[in-house]
This record gives C-alpha cells, structure tokens and sequence, in this order.
C-alpha cells in the first residue's frame, strides 16, 4: 500500500457518501469501478476521486479502477468503522427517543450501549431495549466500560456542563445536536456539532439563489420589453411629426 498522506476535512467529509454508493453498488453485484464512473454518479471529477482514496493508501490499479467490494472494506476501515467504538446517548427526550428508536447505530459499526437522562420517571426503564441510567450510573459506566463517545442531545442551557462532565469522565468525542458550542481548545473533546439553522440556513441561502437565477431572465425580458414599447412610441411620435 502507498504511503498515507495528510487528508484534508472535505476530503475525510466525503468519504461517507463514496462508501454510500459503493455499497449500493455492492449490493447490486457491480464489482469494478473507476474513478471516471464514480464521478459521474455522485458529481465529482476523477482527479478528484483519485485525490482522496490516495491520501488514504493505494486502492486502486490504474487501467483496471476499483474493486468494489474493496473498497468499501477500505474505506470502513479509514472510517474507523471496525473498531468497535462504544456509545451513549445523553438526553432522552424528543431528539433523543427519535434516534435511539430510528437511527441505525450498529451499521456503522458503533455500539449504542446506554441512555442517560435526569428524569426520575425514566431511570431504569428501557427505550427500544437501552436501559436509561442516571448521570452519575453513567458516568460509573463510562470509567468502567471505556465509553468512546457521547451523543448530546440535552437542552442547550446545560449542554456544556453535560460536555464537561463527560470529558472529565473519560468520554473521547461528542456527537453534539445541541445547537450550541461545547468544548473548547483546552478540552481535548473532539466535537462534531450537528446545528440544524446552520443547515436549513444554508439550504435557504441556496433557495434563495435559484428563485433569483429563476425570476432574472423574466425580469430582463420585461426590461427590453419596456425599453422596445419605448421606441416603437417615440418612431410612432415622430413619423406623426413629419405626416404633419
């Protein structure tokens, strides 16, 4: 295998979705691919593609593309989705009973291990078969288990609170849905901040652009309408002049 280079975020951000259509590929029995192939079907260029898979090893063979079902074994493994990370789930309420009861935690090789909540009425019962556990039960599980990471979907008002209680017991990484910023340099949480406005936001502004690149054209056609209508009076104007 090549030597790995130094990827970049973007890079690493789009190796999920190339595992997507991999797999979707795998599953229909496709079991070669190039990079030129690959870049029609998701909107990248080859050069691209080629780009990111080396920044992670030698994948591919050139002339002859990608082994499919290779490459998703490569890729998991980039992704860390062999490594048997264990997880909670900090925040029972809407947000939180939504992804415990949705989400498909194990197929990306993550271990969803206990829910964690300060509600008396919830401790100890079970949601979607997760035992719900008190803070300080959780904290007691995360020194003993070696819980990787945590998923935060408490009320923003207590969320760094709830983040620093994590760090200081041993919790690696957030998966943050608070909608708030929770750790800082000195912390040494690796956060990924899930923020809903920031991504309707974004897909408002992108909204937004289109109705303008929409309504344009009529715009400017109504403007050359106007200016036409414009010199038709005035030549109308002027040969009445001269009849008279």
């Amino acid at each position: 295998m090549a030597e790995k280079r130094i990827a970049s975020d973007n890079g690493i951000r789009r190796l999920p979705r190339y595992l997507r259509i991999l797999e979707q590929m795998d599953e229909q029995g496709v079991e070669r691919i190039s990079s030129a192939e690959l870049g029609r079907m998701i909107g990248f260029s080859a050069s691209q593609i080629r780009t990111d898979f080396n920044n992670f090893g030698s994948f591919g063979q050139q002339g002859y593309g990608y082994e499919v079902s290779s490459l998703c074994r490569e890729i998991r493994q980039v992704l860390g989705m062999d490594r048997g990370f264990r997880a909670i789930l900090v925040g029972v309420g809407n947000l939180g009973r939504a992804l415990i009861c949705n989400f498909d935690f194990c197929k990306l090789g993550l271990h969803l291990i206990a829910a964690v909540d300060v509600d008396p009425a919830l401790l100890g019962k079970e949601i979607h078969g997760l035992p719900v556990l008190s803070v300080d039960a959780a904290v007691e599980l995360i020194e003993k288990e070696r819980i990787d990471l945590a998923i935060l979907t408490v009320p923003k008002i207590v969320a760094r609170q709830a983040a620093d209680r994590l760090a200081a017991a041993g919790i690696r990484a957030i998966w943050n849905f608070t909608n708030t910023e929770v750790a800082d340099s000195a912390s040494g949480l690796l956060v990924e901040d899930m923020n809903f406005d920031d991504s309707l936001l974004t897909l408002m502004h992108y909204m937004k652009n289109c109705k303008e690149t929409e309504t344009r054209p009529k715009e400017m056609e109504g403007a050359h309408q106007r200016k036409a209508d414009a010199d038709a009076r005035k030549k109308h104007e002027k040969e009445c002049e001269n009849f008279r």
